[in-house]
């Protein structure tokens, strides 16, 4: 075993990764970039080196070396799919806690990985790679629906869904525009698109005397803008033959250590997808299924060990991601500082920010993963649902209360799951909640406010009172915040208030203070940023006449383009931005005057 390794990463994976560093008497250290205002993955390592990016090879080389440090875990994300990492590592003689680069880049080129599992005799999606007049041929010969993706890199960035040829064009220069800015490569591949389907990986582990093994496969049709929110293990039906098939390609690409091997299911029939030569996000589903650890096989593969007989699964998992994010609003990330960050204790937790940070845009809007175990999926399923409605996040909008009405929709509690399932959903009704919320604000005691019969109202001095519709019992300060004791006709709920924001039961709501919530008639045709960003492109110029539905802006965002549209017929009257510059939440990008 090592020393000392280097998790060259931020966030949840280098918390994750250092937990088990600690347990088997390895000393973590990570690195950090000067502006990340995040400090938690700092805090859980022994030594951190600053960097000029997490993409920075050299600089991570560098800090691992600076350190003592004898291997280099990549966590995932930025460089873990990096054979130039990967190759570097082993340069300067550090152990690459990972597969060969050759393996890396083989299975990191979609068209390339395309290639590789046909040749292991593994069934893939008709599709095209190359230059666009290849691509934009394929998809005239074959039709639409279709799907573009960046060859390299994946996250669900650099992807764009094609519904009809007259929309090929514009998903090519998104999808590349976006590919280059969050992979540094714009190379594209088209595929057909098979929709409804499913979305199911299966967790591959191989050493490095040849023998690989497959520990089940993983559900994770849960998704949104192509990216996953909420995976369970095992997978909901597996087709037959689909682990054979992951094992085939990893062994034929010469794979060493964990990945997975990604596929679209329809029919009974599975297709490949793309492998990740990395550790999955997600991965915690499987480590409570197998009852192994993962990072520690990662570790003893790459300090030579031979891997053992598999273990048998038991039970089921079901792991949430919980993301800074508006479901209301497209899933467009959520920007501001977690004034309150309450975790449950009855499940497994994965966090990589602390109360008091500020989220911003540069980086990965998740928040942190839970994940709940039974013997059942009903009941793993009605733990993770307690949990998630057990978390108050007070500060930034969150998925949360998506992620509640996901685990009650009644497809879901069926397992009659499939990759577009989330988007089709409305946002969770709000009831009486945003009127509760108020009332709550309003009963709570000021500074200098202790007289309860002047909070509680309808007070009268001769007869009996009429009832509040809300009784105070009590309050109990906490860092920065309140805990309200509230009784809502004779029922008792606990509420959290922190800076103008309330939340209970998962929920949460802002009452002032954002002008991103206040709602611009549709009269007035005014076009808001709805999440801070750089603008990437401006197609049109004032006074264009535009349709319904064309591009006015396009936003970048945490490695995510977001296109801003024409929301009727009429006349670009105004235009506030251009290429290049930097916008605020709810900031006036342009005004569309009707015809």
């Amino acid at each position: 075993m090592f020393e000392r390794v280097l998790i060259a990463n931020r966030g949840e994976v280098v918390v994750r990764v250092a937990r088990t560093l600690r347990r088997l008497g390895c000393s973590p250290a990570t690195v950090h970039a000067a502006d990340d205002p995040s400090r938690a993955h700092v805090r859980a390592a022994d030594l951190a080196v600053e960097v000029p990016s997490y993409l920075d090879v050299d600089a991570i080389v560098a800090a691992a070396l600076a350190v003592g440090a004898q291997a280099i875990h990549p966590g995932y994300g930025f460089l873990a799919e990096s054979p130039q990492l990967a190759a570097a590592a082993q340069t300067a003689g550090l152990a690459w806690i990972g597969p060969p680069a050759q393996a890396i880049a083989l299975m990191g080129d979609k068209a390339a990985a395309r290639e590789a599992a046909v040749r292991a005799g593994v069934p893939v999606l008709p599709g095209a790679a190359g230059e666009d007049a290849e691509l934009v041929a394929f998809a005239r010969e074959h039709g639409a629906p279709l799907i573009v993706k960046a060859a390299a890199g994946g996250g669900g960035k650099g992807m764009r869904v094609v519904r009809s040829l007259g929309e090929l064009r514009g998903a090519l220069e998104a999808a590349r525009r976006e590919a280059r800015s969050a992979f540094g490569d714009g190379a594209l591949l088209i595929e057909r698109l098979i929709a409804p389907a499913r979305h199911v990986e299966v967790q591959v582990l191989a050493d490095a005397h040849g023998a690989v093994i497959s520990l089940g496969a993983r559900e994770c049709s849960l998704q949104r803008r192509h990216q996953k929110v909420i995976e369970e293990a095992p997978a909901l039906a597996a087709p037959a033959g689909i682990e054979h098939d992951a094992v085939a390609l990893a062994r034929a690409c010469g794979y060493v250590g964990a990945g997975t091997v990604e596929f679209v299911v329809s029919g009974g029939a599975h297709h490949f997808l793309e492998m990740n030569t990395r550790l999955q996000v997600e991965h915690a589903v499987t480590e409570e299924v197998f009852g192994i650890d993962l990072v520690e096989w990662q570790l003893r593969i790459a300090a030579g060990e031979a891997l053992p007989d598999p273990p048998a699964p038991h039970g089921h998992a079901i792991e949430a991601r919980i993301y800074a994010e508006d479901p209301s609003h497209g899933f467009m990330p959520s920007a501001g500082r977690l004034l309150v960050l309450e975790l449950p204790e009855s499940v497994r937790v994965d966090c990589g920010v602390e109360e008091g940070e500020a989220i911003g845009t540069r980086y990965d809007p998740m928040i942190a993963k839970l994940t709940a175990s039974g013997e059942t999926r009903e009941q793993a399923r009605l733990r993770l649902l307690t949990a998630l409605r057990a978390t108050t996040i007070l500060g930034v909008r969150t998925n949360v209360a998506h992620l509640c009405a996901l685990l009650e929709d009644e497809r879901v509690r069926a397992g009659d799951l499939d990759t577009e399932l989330v988007e089709r959903l409305a946002p969770p009704e709000e009831g009486d909640g945003a009127r509760r919320a108020a009332l709550v604000a309003a009963l709570a005691p000021g500074p200098a406010d202790d007289d309860v019969f002047a909070r509680l109202g309808a007070w009268r001095l001769r007869g009996a009172p009429a009832r509040p519709e809300a009784l105070l019992l009590g309050v109990e300060p906490l860092r920065g915040a309140r805990r309200l004791l509230v009784d809502f006709d004779g029922v008792a709920q606990s509420w959290v208030l922190a800076g103008g924001w309330v939340g209970h039961d998962g929920r949460s709501w802002q009452l002032a203070g954002a002008h991103a919530d206040a709602e611009v008639p549709d009269e007035e045709r005014e076009l808001r940023a709805p999440m801070p960003g750089a603008v990437v492109s401006v197609p049109l110029r004032e006074g264009d006449e535009v349709a319904r539905g064309d591009i006015l802006v396009v936003l970048e965002s945490m490695k995510m383009e977001l296109q801003i549209t024409a929301p009727a017929d009429g006349v670009l009257d105004a235009l506030h931005v251009e290429a290049g510059d930097q916008v605020a939440l709810g900031d006036v990008l342009a005004r569309v005057e009707p015809r």
